[in-house]
């Protein structure tokens, strides 16, 4: 089985083609240029790098959110393209489901976290308490780094990860000290985690025309607008 996934939700963007359970290419791209500049001649590469077309592939993966809007929008429109194209299916990853599947082996919470801007965090708890996908032990939420930090287990290692850690990296320390684990390094995404999702959760896979984002609240477009609506009002 072969799977090629995309992720434009955050900053980095990358693509990853995946068989039979091996990461055969990968690309990260980080170069300052717009997802829509980069992530289709990214697809190319790994695609060429193993002497494939997107028609050898058995589905399409995007992380679909939470994340940017625009960035959301750019990697599910592109999935749905190559999946309609071709009439195969598509997978919708979660932002913070892949991330927490870059912690793979850690036996404590895995906290991701995203910058959402507005003072807030796009979050949730995993563990790996059985079988090769995360378990959710909070769900996913828009909130205050404080509203997060609240809700986590009262004992027991900690692990942060996503590109909130290093924003609210002195905020998290001075609330758990030696408990909190920041893992700087896993603040990007990587699209090789969603192809593992997808290839893990058959259950999911849909026709392109059934690929959404996963918004957590109203795009900043929509709610200056209802909010320049309610002072006219």
């Amino acid at each position: 089985m072969r799977i090629l996934a995309i992720d434009t939700s955050g900053p980095v963007a990358s693509a990853a083609v995946w068989e039979d359970g091996v990461v055969r290419a990968e690309m990260v791209l980080n170069v300052g240029l717009t997802h829509s500049q980069t992530i289709m001649p990214a697809v190319d590469a790994v695609l060429r790098a193993c002497d494939w077309t997107c028609a050898d592939m058995d589905a399409f993966a995007a992380v679909a959110g939470p994340g940017s809007f625009t960035g959301v929008r750019i990697g599910v429109c592109a999935v749905k393209g190559m999946a309609h194209a071709l009439a195969k299916p598509c997978v919708q990853v979660h932002a913070l489901e892949a991330l927490a599947m870059q912690a793979r082996g850690f036996a404590g919470a895995i906290c991701p976290i995203l910058d959402a801007r507005r003072d807030q965090v796009y979050s949730a708890a995993f563990r790996f308490e059985q079988g090769d996908l995360p378990q959710r032990i909070l769900p996913d939420a828009a909130q205050s780094i404080g509203e997060f930090m609240d809700s986590l287990p009262a004992e027991g290692a900690l692990l942060f990860l996503g590109d909130g850690v290093n924003k609210y990296a002195g905020t998290i320390e001075a609330r758990f000290g030696d408990r909190a684990i920041l893992a700087s390094e896993l603040a990007s995404l990587r699209a090789s985690a969603a192809c593992a999702i997808a290839a893990r959760r058959r259950e999911t896979w849909v026709e392109a025309s059934a690929l959404v984002p996963i918004y957590f609240r109203a795009p900043q477009a929509e709610r200056e607008r209802k909010e320049r609506e309610g002072c006219a009002g």
